[in-house]
């Protein structure tokens, strides 16, 4: 189990030395126990704050990290389990309000068990407020980046956490919409903690404390940067000149030693942070998505390893690019895959829905993208990647309508026939070019 953070050990632990100054929480009258009557709420109220030194759930202020002025959100589990209530929701919507006024990006450090069962439904319909406040700061085009701490369950989990751009946890913290009160007796204690949310595509990144402050700096500088100017297409990395027949283009392609996406990313930022996941219990290792830093400038990433990819994949690419969209950053996809995965379970998680969702983010994207086309493009699964116009091709690649052997199979050919179906497909880079298809300056 995670060592448990007060809000103010938690804030010390991100936020730059005597850089953080606390909001003044709103005022108002509030009822004798709370606006359900609740006998003993008055006093149960009153041994937390004597307990915590805290008047409320959370404390909110602005602080720097790592440099970058953010408005951050620290919940105090002492105080009540960390539950939010009425003045809970006070404080979160005049924070948000405080951060689109100034344009800052939002830190929740969460640590919550939920609603406030004193407060009965009042206390559940801050979930509203909160859902409604993180709406309007994503339409303003702000970053928010939770960090989730032990315990994170409830709605805290379902809306300031699991609903943040990027979120990162504390090794071990439990985290799960099912607090441990309530679940199910037969229930796996594993499956709710900080790293089963990762492996579920949950959790974009799992966090130890002492490297907490340098993690969130960077993704707060890689998030905070606009630019209008589309990513700079990559320099290939593999064979110098273009293939001379079709099947020599698929077998360059298909070759082992061609460089793959790892490589041209490492090559073309100075760092970078990954994304991880669809947010629907799927992780694909084939789609590498993420932000980077590339000559002073932020430019997302979606790109693919050389593997079939899966439905995961794409919507973990259609999550980044529609982040980097309301952000105002540019991207960048790398397309190399044989097509998109076309087994069984691919039919059940949603694959062609999936690959739908993306073609239309890139086809809506008013950010700039920029496609390079490193290995293998099969079919539509490759293409949802690269936006019409701006699409470029290393002499080390192909693309096509379907793979030649595909190809010959349905056109009931021999396999005698495949290389010269790889010709009649015109699938090599520049044949690419002089169909349109790609682009040849650079």
């Amino acid at each position: 189990m995670a060592e448990r953070l007060s809000a103010r050990a938690a804030l010390a632990l991100v936020t730059d030395e005597s850089t953080f100054t606390e909001l003044p929480a709103p005022s108002g009258e509030f009822p004798p126990d709370g606006p359900l009557g609740w006998q003993g709420y008055d006093a149960s109220r009153a041994r937390a704050a004597e307990r915590t030194g805290e008047q409320e759930s959370v404390v909110c202020g602005t602080g720097r990290v790592e440099g970058t002025r953010a408005v951050l959100i620290a919940f105090e589990f002492g105080f009540l389990g960390g539950s939010l209530g009425v003045r809970t929701g006070d404080r979160l919507e005049a924070a948000y309000a405080y951060a689109r006024e100034h344009r800052l990006p939002v830190v929740p450090l969460v640590a919550t068990g939920g609603s406030r069962m004193q407060e009965g439904m009042l206390a559940l319909t801050q979930l509203q407020r909160v859902a409604r406040q993180s709406a309007l700061t994503r339409e303003a085009g702000l970053a928010q980046i939770a960090v989730l701490r032990d315990p994170t369950t409830g709605g805290g989990w379902a809306t300031l956490g699991a609903g943040a751009d990027v979120t990162l946890a504390l090794p071990g913290a439990q985290v799960g919409f099912a607090g441990s009160r309530v679940r199910p007796a037969d229930a796996e204690p594993a499956a709710y903690t900080a790293e089963a949310q990762f492996a579920a595509g949950a959790v974009d990144a799992v966090v130890r404390p002492g490297e907490l402050r340098g993690v969130l700096g960077r993704w707060l500088r890689l998030l905070t940067r606009p630019s209008g100017a589309p990513a700079p297409v990559p320099a290939p990395l593999g064979a110098p000149d273009p293939p001379a027949t079709g099947w020599e283009a698929v077998s360059r392609a298909r070759s082992p030693q061609r460089p793959r996406a790892a490589a041209y990313l490492d090559a073309y930022f100075t760092h970078r942070l990954p994304l991880s996941g669809d947010r629907c219990g799927g992780v694909d290792p084939g789609m590498l998505c993420g932000f980077g830093e590339r000559e002073g400038r932020t430019i997302a990433y979606a790109a693919q390893d050389g593997t079939a990819t899966r439905p995961a994949g794409y919507r973990t690419a259609t999550r980044l690019i529609q982040l980097a969209d309301r952000l105002g950053i540019p991207v960048l996809t790398l397309v190399d895959t044989p097509g998109a995965a076309n087994d069984a379970e691919a039919e059940r998680q949603g694959v062609g829905a999936a690959i739908a969702d993306l073609f239309l983010t890139v086809a809506a994207a008013r950010t700039p993208v920029t496609t390079l086309l490193i290995g293998e493009g099969g079919s539509g699964g490759a293409l949802a990647l690269a936006p019409p116009g701006n699409t470029w091709a290393t002499p080390d690649s192909y693309f096509s309508v379907i793979a030649p052997e595909l190809a010959a199979a349905i056109l009931k050919r021999p396999a005698t026939e495949i290389r010269p179906t790889a010709e009649q497909l015109r699938l090599r880079p520049q044949d690419l070019a002089e169909l349109g298809v790609i682009r040849e300056d650079r």
